[in-house]
């Protein structure tokens, strides 16, 4: 399939599968596939009681998932004492979903996805992660290590990968900034390819299978950090602007006396041993209130993208 400008307007909504396969204008003969194992997990202490469900939405795969969050729900369903499920989805359009039905009990989404939940059912903002000191988090674009590019521009006539099509930090923050300069992925790229993940958009870079990449700054700055295999054969080139981090978000009409344990736990968690050895681990400082406000620059961005689409019709 071929992108244009009339995609744009879904761009709001943020989707991330497990597998990485080739999309545009890639034909069949270099289509590129890097499997991974599916994971599913149900953090339990009892088999009889039914668990809370909490969504992660995957913007790493589900393998690093179960890396990033699985000690961070444990000690969540221990401070509560219920058993909770880590609820995994292909895209996060159903994890949104899900939420508007109140199958889950709370999600961890991406701004995108926010927007579009907070717009649709009014989903509603519970806590999110502090990391170095602020709520924000970037799109960095990448290339490889020897790569002789040192600006976005300079990728011109080469081969990218997009997370997908709807991500903010993988597909909508790199979109605008061709916008910019009166140009598409289709106009400015010789081709691309979506990943469905970051992890993989940063293996991907780092294997030389595309000449760059946008992806999440959490998970670049945290593979760097914890697992470097991959990042420290790539390097950064641009860094956008803040945007504000995904949140941890429920349905308007949860139980207020659930939406308040949980916020107690999760805003007090850096304050005690247990709960700040894990937090560190997952590059996260503490969890705080926030403002719809920080979602401001996004869902401007998704306004954009949506004109930009409408003059293309």
């Amino acid at each position: 399939m071929t992108i244009n400008k009339a995609h744009y307007a879904m761009l709001i909504l943020i989707v991330c599968m497990p597998i990485i396969f080739l999309s545009g204008c890639l034909s069949d003969d270099e289509a590129i596939t890097i499997d991974m194992d599916e994971i599913d997990t149900t953090l339990k202490t009892q088999s009889n009681v039914s668990s809370l469900k909490i969504a992660v939405s995957a913007m790493i795969s589900p393998t690093e998932t179960i890396v990033y969050y699985e000690d961070l729900l444990a000690y969540i369903s221990k401070k509560i004492n219920h058993p909770i499920e880590l609820v995994q989805r292909e895209t996060y359009a159903e994890t949104n979903d899900l939420v508007e039905s109140q199958y889950l009990d709370a999600a961890f989404v991406c701004s995108g996805a926010y927007i579009d939940g907070r717009d649709r059912f009014g989903m509603e903002l519970l806590v999110a992660p502090v990391v170095k000191g602020e709520p924000v988090y970037y799109s960095y674009i990448i290339v490889p290590i020897d790569s002789d590019a040192t600006r976005f521009e300079d990728l011109r006539g080469k081969k990218f990968a997009f997370t997908d099509e709807m991500s903010n930090t993988g597909k909508l923050s790199p979109t605008c900034m061709l916008a910019l300069i009166n140009e598409t992925p289709d106009s400015f790229f010789s081709g691309y390819i979506f990943t469905y993940s970051h992890d993989k958009s940063i293996e991907a870079v780092s294997k030389g299978l595309v000449d760059g990449a946008a992806v999440d700054s959490l998970i670049w700055d945290y593979n760097s950090a914890r697992n470097p295999v991959y990042t420290n054969k790539t390097k950064i080139i641009s860094k956008s602007q803040p945007y504000g981090i995904p949140p941890i978000v429920v349905h308007p009409d949860t139980n207020p006396d659930f939406k308040i344990e949980l916020q107690n736990i999760l805003l007090t968690m850096h304050e005690d041993p247990e709960g700040a050895d894990i937090l560190k681990h997952i590059n996260i400082d503490k969890f705080t209130i926030i403002n719809n406000s920080a979602y401001d620059s996004v869902g401007e961005m998704s306004v954009f993208a949506e004109a930009q689409g409408a003059e293309d019709e």
